[in-house]
């Protein structure tokens, strides 16, 4: 790992051991896209007979509290790395068999040992999101479930003609590079450090893994999701 990335993850984690307080008020809304998320993922445990998860990046353990309360039967663990954060969630009622200390681009854990392994808003705070998406694929035996964001369809209608262009093209890193002066990445109040992300850059990796995708706009959107939605759902199906 580089030094600049090591200085990323630094910044990031220190972002949200200061605001680990204030996490659930910036960071929750029953009404956000991942409530919306976890509502049909929820439908899809069912589906899919699931009786193991792991949900990775689980901040105060929204996920891991919203599955664990419908469906307590279930094996629910969350990982996330951030110290403050956890102790939030262990004030709120989790264990800290619940939750814990973890790498989202090295699990702890072996192949297959959960059924259905997700995650929600953390791929874009992940330099190198492929390598969290090739752990997720790893150690779920039935399926993945992502909710985050999709960059090509965020912004004006003509933002997003223009972003998807250069993607077309395969040059939106160095457009990305030149937009963020060269760091790859952005800082604010409200997401901390973040990169330009979209769960279709993941598409293809999974797609490879499992037998079958299903797509849901979390927010926004129209009938192209890719162009219109700036948040959405992904489900991997790998048998």
């Amino acid at each position: 790992m580089s030094n600049n990335t090591t200085d990323e993850i630094e910044k990031q984690r220190r972002y949200y051991a200061e605001t680990a307080n204030l996490y659930d008020a910036m960071h929750v809304n029953e009404q956000d896209e991942h409530f919306f998320a976890l509502f049909f993922l929820v439908a899809a445990i069912d589906y899919l007979q699931v009786r193991s998860i792991l949900d990775i990046g689980s901040g105060t353990g929204r996920a891991v509290r919203y599955i664990k309360k419908r469906l307590p039967e279930l094996r629910v663990v969350g990982i996330e790395p951030v110290t403050e954060l956890r102790e939030v969630g262990y004030s709120q009622g989790l264990s800290e068999e619940d939750i814990v200390d973890g790498d989202a681009t090295n699990l702890q854990f072996n192949a297959q040992e959960f059924d259905l392994v997700c995650e929600f808003g953390v791929l874009h705070h992940i330099r190198r999101p492929e390598l969290a998406v090739l752990e997720m694929l790893r150690v779920a035996d039935k399926a993945i479930f992502i909710s985050d964001s999709n960059n090509f369809g965020q912004g004006s209608h003509a933002s997003r003609l223009i972003k998807q262009m250069i993607n077309f093209f395969r040059l939106w890193k160095i457009a990305d590079l030149i937009k963020t002066r060269g760091k790859g990445f952005t800082i604010s109040e409200g997401d901390g450090l973040a990169y330009s992300y979209s769960v279709f850059n993941n598409y293809k990796q999974i797609q490879a893994q499992c037998k079958s995708i299903h797509l849901l706009n979390t927010k926004d959107g129209h009938i192209n999701f890719y162009k219109t939605a700036s948040h959405v759902a992904l489900l991997g199906v790998k048998k």
